[in-house]
């Protein structure tokens, strides 16, 4: 029988490293794994790839595979927040995030929305500012760069993190992510991360679908106690939490 093919959302590469090691040491069933920007996974789905399974950063992906009729339902898994990176310089770790942000100074980056679920809830988060701020989301939109998760995105170099690429490389000085890669972030003195306040917090709702029965265990091991601790563990919040 040949192995349980996942693809799963880029974000979830370094967890999904010991889950998959856990599930295969348990089940004894070996698992391939594409990661990539959510969406762009999801059109090639679309395009006829068959994928046993597919995890998303977002739950709108995998509705639409629903919709499409090529599975029976989305399942949510886990949590993330969205979090800002910047350079460790004074000028962007002092003041109030939100002052940080509308500083015309700093480059702000964010992945690429539609492509990429990262890049809209960066969006999602420009959206929340103008509520608060008229025209201070917008200017926000206006300036921020899309530089990863497209289908024209130039490859971040093997092992590398957009964020700590995209700021030691000098293409930005903020960029808007998840919180997940908190820790591995931390590792990088010449970074810093930065969490938004209750008011401006954007929750990132993770979601999976079944395509083929063949998956169904794995599925169970992600959404079992086991699979969540592994996955609070690196960085997520459990599917259940309320915000």
């Amino acid at each position: 029988m040949s192995n349980i093919l996942l693809f799963a959302a880029g974000s979830l590469r370094g967890a999904l490293g010991p889950l998959l090691a856990a599930f295969q040491a348990q089940t004894g069933e070996q698992v391939d794994t594409l990661f990539g920007p959510a969406g762009l996974l999801r059109q090639r789905i679309e395009a006829g790839q068959h994928p046993h399974i597919f995890a998303s950063a977002n739950l709108a992906h995998p509705q639409r595979l629903v919709d499409l009729r090529l599975s029976p339902r989305v399942q949510r898994f886990a949590q993330n927040r969205l979090c800002a990176t910047v350079r460790n310089i004074t000028e962007l770790t002092k003041p109030p995030l939100l002052s940080v942000l509308l500083d015309s100074r700093w480059r702000i980056a964010t992945s690429t929305p539609g492509a990429d679920p990262s890049g809209d809830y960066a969006q999602q988060l420009f959206d929340r500012i103008e509520t608060i701020t008229p025209g201070a989301g917008d200017s926000l939109r206006q300036r921020a760069l899309a530089l990863v998760g497209g289908p024209d995105s130039a490859p971040l170099p093997p092992g590398r993190l957009a964020a700590e690429y995209l700021l030691n490389s000098g293409q930005a000085d903020i960029f808007l992510g998840y919180a997940s890669y908190g820790s591995v972030l931390a590792e990088f003195p010449e970074l810093a991360v930065r969490y938004f306040p209750p008011s401006l917090a954007i929750r990132a709702d993770y979601g999976l679908c079944l395509l083929d029965e063949r998956a169904q265990r794995l599925a169970a091991f992600i959404l079992g106690a086991q699979g969540q601790a592994i996955l609070q563990e690196q960085g997520f919040l459990p599917a259940n939490v309320v915000s």
